[in-house]
């Protein structure tokens, strides 16, 4: 109980500086627009540094490192990938990328966050830790980031737990509810993306799904099989994130930089407002979903510490958005929230998680059966693409050095750092 209200008071707290930071970045862009041509690549290439030389356990997302604690409980490595040093470094350093203008969330970093709370508040009152701790840490983590209690419930089955037993069933169960009680009490009781009209017809819905499935779950695919090329322990082109960390960093930062630039800012930080925007129904340049995905692909690259769920979100809001010029205008914003389906399910591969989260964080229960239909199409396509699972793979690199092993037994990666 005591691990899970600061769950949900640290989640609300990490919500309210990421919005701030995002709106000095977008005052400070306003004033000066070509400031981030120079800002953004300085801050990606120090927030490398500072990563690498002080907390390798905290780059990139979050998900992966708890994924490898939960597999190795007692180990020394285990319990330093979720540590409260880690955790408060990965809530300032995340905090920097969004001051960067990086395409990230902090849905993912959150995760580790929660994780480290639980573990911390277990210790300090002398109960043994189990991997349930750490799958109820990251599963209240995801419910009080998007407001989305059943969605982390299901994260923790689809993503984070190896053996489902009751035991943990009860724990994270209850750690989700009384963190998401706690972040509603803090918050309010909102609706993550704001309630979004829904109806959409039976012919509508036989034509959308299918492509929204196949083609946003082979762009989700994509993006995972690009992004494991760099930061899987075996990548075809990982030797250059590990040996050139810096020099990859600063031109993944220039790339960032120039495409906000283009796009007048509509790449920028989480992509939370563009998403909005385009689900309920008003009009985006066509350019900003390639766009964002390139961006989020070269922030996910560099390594920083942050978080792809909200910026996927945002690249499958902007596929919607190409598709919905095909449809009368009062069917866009179900056609938007069908393309974040199934690009989403394409990146990360949990379409229960994927189509509780939607529904949950907007509000819609009408296009329940259409939104499964969209993710279980979008996992085949995207593991067509891309056949293992994204946040399984990067785990291996946080995994012990000897007894790395994914979900099936396979030899893993190095250690971080």
């Amino acid at each position: 109980m005591s691990g899970a209200l600061l769950v949900g008071a640290v989640a609300v707290l990490f919500a309210y500086l990421g919005e701030a930071v995002q709106r000095l970045f977008d005052h400070v862009e306003g004033r000066l627009p070509l400031l981030p041509l120079l800002l953004t690549p300085l801050v990606f290439v120090t927030l490398i540094a500072i990563t690498r030389r002080y907390v390798p356990e905290a780059a990139s997302s979050g998900i992966p490192q708890v994924i490898a604690a939960s597999r190795y409980p007692q180990h020394p490595l285990g319990r330093k990938l979720i540590s409260l040093r880690v955790a408060f470094a990965k809530l300032f350093l995340a905090l920097g990328s969004l001051l960067g203008g990086a395409s990230v969330g902090r849905e993912g970093p959150t995760v580790q966050i929660s994780a480290a709370i639980m573990l911390r508040m277990h210790k300090l009152l002398r109960v043994p830790h189990t991997p349930g701790v750490f799958i109820a840490g990251g599963a209240a983590g995801v419910a009080a980031a998007f407001n989305t209690p059943l969605a982390g419930i299901a994260f923790a089955i689809e993503e984070l737990a190896v053996a489902y037993e009751q035991r943990v069933a009860v724990l994270v169960m209850g750690a989700v509810m009384i963190s998401g009680l706690m972040a509603q009490g803090l918050a309010g009781n909102y609706i993550y993306f704001g309630a979004v009209s829904s109806d959409i017809p039976l012919q509508t819905m036989l034509i959308v799904a299918p492509i929204a499935g196949l083609l946003g779950g082979a762009l989700g695919g994509l993006f995972s099989r690009l992004l494991l090329s760099f930061r899987s322990p075996e990548g075809r082109w990982s030797a250059i994130a590990t040996r050139r960390p810096l020099l990859l960093a600063l031109v993944c930062g220039v790339i960032v930089a120039v495409l906000g630039v283009m796009t007048n800012g509509s790449t920028w930080g989480t992509g939370y407002d563009s998403s909005v925007t385009l689900l309920r129904g008003s009009e985006m340049p066509m350019e900003f979903g390639p766009a964002k995905f390139i961006a989020t692909l070269a922030t996910a690259i560099s390594g920083i510490p942050g978080g792809i769920f909200a910026p996927s979100l945002a690249v499958g809001a902007g596929f919607g958005n190409l598709m919905a010029p095909l449809f009368p205008a009062e069917q866009a914003g179900a056609v938007v929230l069908l393309g974040m389906a199934g690009y989403f399910v394409g990146v990360v591969r949990t379409p229960l998680t994927a189509v509780i989260i939607l529904s949950e964080a907007t509000g819609s229960t009408t296009i329940i059966l259409p939104l499964f239909a969209t993710a279980l199409i979008g996992d085949w396509a995207g593991s067509q693409i891309c056949r293992e699972r994204l946040y399984h793979v990067l785990a291996r690199n946080f995994m012990p050095k000897d007894d790395g092993k994914d979900d099936e037994g396979k030899a893993g990666g190095k250690p971080a750092g």
